[in-house]
């Protein structure tokens, strides 16, 4: 794409300068302010549809992040993928998804959120889909755009019902949302819809499976998309419609319940893996999880340990892809069971898997520490269920074992490592950008003042009532240590029971059999099945059945429609009326005869006659051109066309005896009439408009210099239309000639 288009010194130049781009954004998105401020301008106008974009704190904190993760994994790609034949294509999908996740983040129009929504969808799938020639790459691909391309469908419905109930609603407009709207009843259908659509995309039980599924992708898109851009794009839609739908019953239950859930599920099934990618994916999971809590916690201090947690996890996950990314360039295995004391051969990358480790466990000083401890808060003072305390007292645990086996287990300890590699260090593309971010992780840590600005100004777009005092982000950490030793202990005590724990769960082979994933494969090939059986039953290689199952599906979908139609009856039968009546018996009959007919050209008089009576129609409509032009077109079709038969039949011996039509197609053409008979009915019962007659009568001696209105019509104020329409007539004469000529007699063998 981007490698292809470009001259070669250009590639070199576009290659190595790509992450550039983003950085040079950071200084604009942190200059973003604080207060709400928006720009619109029309776009679809007849369905009031708005180039809308709007900004405020906790969009800038979003945008932070993509900016910041996304110039890392620009300047990483290069390094990682170096003399990949398609390395230019996959910058530039990534280039093309920041994009699309910065129009995301700042689309105030609904439906403009959902083409960027579906661009992220799109781009993902090409992303983790890059390496096209591995099966699993391409499965894995197709399973994320499936699951993610029913979010969208989700919350495409749920769109289309909260603007019939709310009419050009805005997401800024949620902040101060009309009870009697939030009180509609497809208002909250259709913000069950999109929180439906929010759960796909961030991966929320029980469309979970996907992620850690994706990780067949490059490491850079594992560590752009599923740790703090694609996947959190969920959990920022679900915090726009926080404050609204805060105060309906089952919002804040439903978040509890699905977040808890998917933090619970992806804590277990983390521990049973062996891919330290797809280690890091079900952490991410679980993470997750966690953010849907606490958006649902109904507190102030909850929105502050939202936007701090959703800070950390970037900070410190996507820096453990990276180091996932360099052990596995460096000895061709991610598998935690061969990797051990690589610090010595690969000690910055140590050094990064060290400094995201203590921040994903928790430990003081770092950004990881300061998100938990304003997670502690925030539940403290809620009223929860001892499910969602205990949930998130085993995913700390989790995560702090997990944060282990990333540092303690692969970097220190005597070396291992595939005998047919030789690690080593890559360049400062391989280590830089984990480093800087990690970096930033641990001076937040220390300096949490630095990031209090930014945090308080995201979390009061979710809780606007938030205040400074309520704020609990300083450097006093050694007065709070003691409340999370349990949790580190018992994370060291996981660790230290990692193997028997995933021999454990390893056996637990019932997880497969009865989880979402199987459940997928099972919807997936029934639907496959479905089809089989659709195809054969409907895929008939007949036209004329194509035609009627199309004319059929048309008449019930119309039929609801159809009785509210108000048919205008007939109240007197003037002379005018009864040859209306007539040419419409004629155009009944003709029709039954043509569908009663045994042989084609049985069916042709009957077309005829259909052709005759509406020329009847048009001559008592005031249209008698119309209906001479009718009569001769008719005349001409039927005559030309049955010579043609008759002449074809006499030479190839073909009978006149054809199969007799079903009597369900008549029923069906029968339906279809009446269902279009009802609707002229009603249309001709409506107050006639004559505005374009009068135009057309007072502008045709003035400025055509005639007065046959009909004829003026014709040829001069729509001459183009005329003229296609004789060179339409020209070809079809044309096309019937070769069926005037005289046949070949066919030949017979002896």
């Amino acid at each position: 794409m981007v490698q292809t288009a470009l001259p070669v010194a250009s590639q070199a130049l576009w290659l190595r300068g790509a992450w550039l781009l983003p950085l040079a954004l950071l200084p604009v998105v942190a200059g973003l302010p604080a207060e709400p401020a928006s720009w619109s301008v029309s776009w679809v106008a007849p369905l009031g549809i708005r180039l809308g974009f709007a900004a405020d704190g906790l969009a800038r904190l979003f945008l932070l992040l993509v900016c910041a993760v996304g110039a890392a994994v620009l300047a990483y790609t290069p390094g990682y993928l170096r003399g990949h034949a398609r390395l230019g294509q996959l910058m530039g999908l990534l280039i093309a998804f920041t994009l699309a996740m910065a129009g995301a983040i700042l689309s105030d129009d609904l439906l403009l959120l959902l083409l960027f929504w579906e661009a992220t969808s799109v781009l993902s799938f090409l992303l983790v889909g890059f390496e096209h020639d591995s099966h699993d790459s391409r499965e894995s691909a197709r399973q994320a755009l499936l699951i993610t391309g029913a979010g969208g469908l989700a919350l495409l419905a749920g769109i289309v019902l909260i603007l019939l109930a709310a009419p050009g609603l805005r997401l800024s407009d949620l902040a101060h949302l009309d009870p009697a709207v939030l009180a509609e009843p497809r208002f909250q259908a259709g913000v069950a819809l999109v929180l439906a659509g929010a759960m796909t995309k961030s991966a929320q039980f029980p469309f979970h499976f996907w992620l850690p599924g994706a990780m067949a992708a490059p490491t850079p898109v594992s560590a752009y998309l599923h740790s703090a851009t694609m996947v959190n794009l969920g959990v920022y839609v679900m915090a726009r419609f926080d404050e609204a739908m805060g105060a309906v019953a089952w919002w804040e239950g439903t978040l509890l319940s699905i977040g808890t859930l998917t933090a619970l599920w992806g804590a277990v099934l983390a521990p049973r893996e062996r891919d330290l990618k797809r280690i890091l994916a079900w952490s991410t999971v679980s993470a997750l999880g966690m953010l849907t809590v606490l958006i649902g916690l109904p507190n102030d201090l909850g929105a502050l340990a939202f936007v701090a947690f959703l800070l950390a996890h970037a900070l410190y996950k996507a820096p453990l892809f990276f180091v996932a990314g360099n052990i596995d360039h460096a000895t061709g295995t991610r598998l935690v069971d061969r990797l051990r004391g690589m610090r010595h051969a690969m000690p910055v990358t140590a050094l990064v898997a060290l400094l995201a480790g203590v921040s994903m466990a928790g430990l003081p000083a770092t950004v990881g520490f300061v998100a938990k401890d304003s997670m502690k808060a925030a539940k403290e003072i809620s009223d929860v269920l001892w499910v969602v305390e205990g949930t998130s007292l085993l995913v700390s645990t989790v995560g702090v074992a997990v944060a282990s086996v990333a540092t303690v287990r692969i970097f220190f300890g005597p070396p291992t490592h595939p005998a047919d590699h030789a690690p080593h260090e890559g360049g400062w593309r391989l280590t830089v950008p984990p480093l800087a971010l990690a970096g930033i992780g641990i001076v937040l840590g220390l300096f949490p003042a630095l990031a209090e600005p930014l945090l308080i100004d995201a979390a009061r777009l979710i809780s606007p009532t938030l205040t400074r005092a309520d704020v609990s982000l300083d450097t006093e950490w050694l007065l709070r240590i003691e409340s999370f030793a349990i949790v580190w202990a018992v994370g060291a005590l996981v660790y230290a029971g990692w193997n028997h724990l995933y021999r454990g769960l390893d056996r637990l082979r019932f997880l497969d059999r009865a989880g979402s994933a199987a459940a997928y494969g099972a919807a997936l090939r029934g639907l496959k099945h479905l089809a089989g059986v659709l195809a054969r039953a409907l895929q008939a290689r007949r036209l004329s059945r194509y035609m009627v199952a199309t004319v059929a599906a048309t008449v019930l979908l119309c039929v609801p429609w159809a009785f509210d139609l108000d048919v205008a009856p007939f109240t007197a039968i003037t002379p005018d009326a009864a040859g209306v009546l007539v040419g419409c018996a004629t155009v009944i009959l003709g029709a039954a005869l043509a569908v009663r007919a045994r042989d084609t050209l049985g069916r042709l008089l009957g077309a005829g006659a259909v052709g005759t009576g509406s020329a009847i129609v048009f001559l008592f409509q005031g249209a008698p051109d119309l209906a001479l032009t009718q009569l001769a077109v008719e005349t001409v079709f039927v005559v030309v066309a049955a010579v043609a038969l008759r002449r074809y039949h006499q030479r190839q011996g073909v009978g006149a005896g054809e199969e007799r039509a079903d009597a369900w197609r008549a029923g069906v053409a029968l339906a279809f009439g009446l269902l279009l008979g009802a609707v002229l009915l009603a249309l001709s019962g409506r107050p006639f408009d004559a505005a374009m007659a009068d135009y057309f009568l007072a502008q045709s001696v003035p400025n055509a210099h005639g007065r046959n209105v009909v004829n003026v019509i014709i040829v001069d104020f729509r001459a183009l239309d005329t003229l296609g329409e004789i060179a339409v007539v020209m070809l079809a004469a044309l096309a019937t000639w070769p069926l005037a000529r005289p046949l070949p007699a066919r030949r017979t063998s002896r």
